[in-house]
């Protein structure tokens, strides 16, 4: 999918949302088609340097077409910090996911291993352990189910286990539900991107190694959230 109607001046002069904020460490909230990495003008890491005036260190990715809540270190020592509890997945992060279908059980948990195909650039859930395949574990959890003319759409809230290129959307594209919007792994509905968006995040203070949680919902205007959420807040965490 191509986001270059975001590039340009969209992102020269858009705001991006802070959430918290020390001064070591702030959360914000990643537009959709806006990538998290680079170095270019349009790029996150970028466009947030321009804002605040000041260096800042990314721990951690979503992928482009992937919105919500990110964490940013304004130091190295921070960006160590936050570094070390991805590695050692202790930073919680809480997905929402829209799929076409409902999952056979309400809740419960997808183990599978993957093989990511750098060429195509996707992933595929295989049965063998061979080389360049990792393990993938979610759990899941039905929110919402809603029918809309002749499809069934169903709101999940994803904990990842792991994280791994691609994995929520291969893991419910393999059961046969992609996300809403997601071409490239199945789905025939139309949306601007994959319905996937990081609606929560935990991390400990590198300073304080007090727990901090920020959650944020995506816009109540966008197909296909509008059909599940009143989204009237914006967000909310400790010490806001």
């Amino acid at each position: 999918m191509a986001f270059a109607d975001i590039e340009g001046s969209f992102t020269r002069f858009m705001d991006i949302p802070i959430l918290y904020k020390t001064n070591q460490f702030f959360f914000c909230e990643k537009p959709v088609g806006v990538a998290s990495e680079g170095e270019k003008e349009t790029d996150l890491p970028v466009l947030l340097e321009h804002q605040l005036h000041k260096p800042v260190y990314p721990v951690h990715r979503l992928d482009q077409g992937v919105g919500g809540v990110m964490v940013f270190a304004l130091t190295k020592q921070a960006a160590a910090h936050l570094s070390r509890q991805v590695q050692q997945h202790t930073m919680e992060k809480e997905y929402w996911a829209v799929v076409t279908g409902v999952p056979e059980e309400p809740q419960g948990t997808f183990h599978d291993f993957l093989y990511r195909d750098a060429v195509k650039r996707k992933a595929f859930v295989v049965k063998k352990v061979r080389r360049g395949v990792k393990e993938a574990v979610l759990h899941y959890q039905v929110e919402k189910t809603v029918l809309q003319q002749s499809d069934v759409f169903s709101l999940i809230k994803i904990q990842l286990v792991t994280g791994r290129f691609h994995q929520i959307r291969v893991q419910f594209a393999y059961r046969h539900m992609p996300l809403v919007g997601d071409g490239k792994y199945g789905s025939r509905i139309k949306a601007p991107a994959p319905a996937l968006w990081c609606a929560g995040l935990t991390v400990k203070d590198p300073q304080t190694g007090e727990t901090v949680r920020i959650e944020k919902q995506p816009s109540q205007k966008d197909f296909p959230w509008k059909l599940f959420f009143d989204l009237s807040c914006t967000a909310k965490g400790e010490g806001l």
